[in-house]
């Protein structure tokens, strides 16, 4: 079977790394997420286990279309039962570009069609925020008159550990803390402090990967619902994974910040997580912060500073953080999410850029330092 795994646009590298650690049969990699091969226990494992990843679909089929008459005429074909069962609720998430057919809604109705023939019924049109329905989400995408047909398999978007329930004034979504944490090469045992914690998403993934905790042991997936699919093994895939979890962090973890409706975020999204054992968490300003002694890594998503005013404060702020590396936390290597050049230059550090994507709609950069011999 062909997938398609999704992922925020700029992390499609680190996706196709975890992917290939899963054992994946890796594809091309294209905007927005990466193809690969397998079979259904390969498409279990990635929804089980990727950290990155915000959804993988299943390729259904692909054909040309170019108009109306012809599309219709191959979606009576499609294997629509593979999918849905009589009396399920179905969603189509449609886009048409440099195509005939360029009416999504047209294209959803038509498609529509031809999945109540089996006994399904159609909803309205989907989007991201609607994925948490018991819907079957297909994914639709017609471009230069071929339709490309997909079916989710995640339901509710990957990202969506469950934990994150207090969020602090600028949330990281768990998908691009996970990214950040593989990006900056963190090697799961040594010391992993972010002194800017916020509320916790780094701190907490972090934790669960040194921890070996699947993150998406403890939750349901669209799959679940299909006509064929394997209840009896799909449990031993998530048992041998929780089977697998260590007891406790082998990495000391450290998080603080020095806002204190932050500390307390973080301290209830990590008891919801399991992790509140696993990590430090602390009210503490960066410069009051006691590195441990051996060498680890500082992970962090410090302020941007895009408002007018800012600019002065955060380039303290980083001249801070890289005298801390360069004076106090010496053995520790960076990994930093940075929206400006000139801020990073107050690091006064080598840096090297990872990857580059947006967060909360703000273009951003993960930049690493890495410390002589920190590997």
């Amino acid at each position: 079977m062909n997938f398609f795994a999704m992922t925020a646009p700029g992390l499609e590298g680190i996706l196709a790394v975890e992917l290939n650690g899963l054992g994946a049969r890796i594809g091309k990699s294209l905007a927005g997420g990466v193809e690969f091969r397998g079979n259904r226990e390969d498409l279990w494992r990635a929804n089980l286990w990727s950290r990155v990843a915000n959804r993988i679909a299943v390729r259904v089929d692909e054909f040309h279309a170019s108009s109306f008459h012809e599309l219709e005429r191959r979606a009576k074909k499609v294997e629509w039962s593979r999918y849905t069962t009589p009396g399920s609720i179905v969603r189509f998430r449609v886009t048409c570009r440099k195509s005939k057919l360029y009416h999504s809604g047209a294209v959803a109705e038509r498609l529509g069609n031809a999945v109540t023939r089996i006994g399904a019924v159609v909803a309205g049109d989907a989007d991201d925020d609607e994925s948490e329905s018991n819907a079957q989400l297909f994914i639709v995408r017609i471009a230069n008159d071929v339709c490309t047909i997909s079916a989710d398999s995640s339901g509710e978007l990957l990202h969506r550990r469950g934990y994150r329930q207090a969020v602090a004034k600028a949330p990281l979504r768990e998908t691009l803390a996970a990214a950040m944490l593989i990006g900056s090469e963190w090697d799961r045992r040594s010391p992993l402090v972010d002194p800017m914690c916020g509320s916790g998403t780094i701190a907490i993934e972090g934790a669960m990967m040194a921890r070996n905790m699947a993150p998406g042991a403890r939750r349901k997936f669209a799959f679940e619902q299909w006509p064929d699919h394997d209840p009896a093994g799909w449990r031993r895939m998530v048992d041998e994974a929780t089977a697998g979890e260590l007891d406790r962090s082998p990495a000391r973890i450290l998080a603080s910040d020095r806002d204190a409706g932050a500390v307390t975020a973080a301290i209830a999204n990590a008891t919801r997580a399991g992790a509140l054992d696993d990590i430090e968490i602390e009210n503490r300003a960066i410069s009051d912060v006691e590195f441990p002694e051996e060498k680890g890594w500082m992970v962090s998503n410090p302020p941007y500073g895009l408002r007018i005013g800012e600019s002065g404060p955060l380039r303290n702020l980083y001249t801070r953080i890289g005298r801390i590396l360069r004076e106090s936390a010496t053995g520790y290597s960076l990994g930093l999410l940075s929206a400006d050049k000139a801020l990073d230059a107050q690091l006064n550090l080598p840096l090297r850029e990872v990857f580059r994507t947006t967060n909360g709609g703000i273009p951003v950069r993960l930049v690493q330092y890495s410390s002589p011999g920190c590997h």
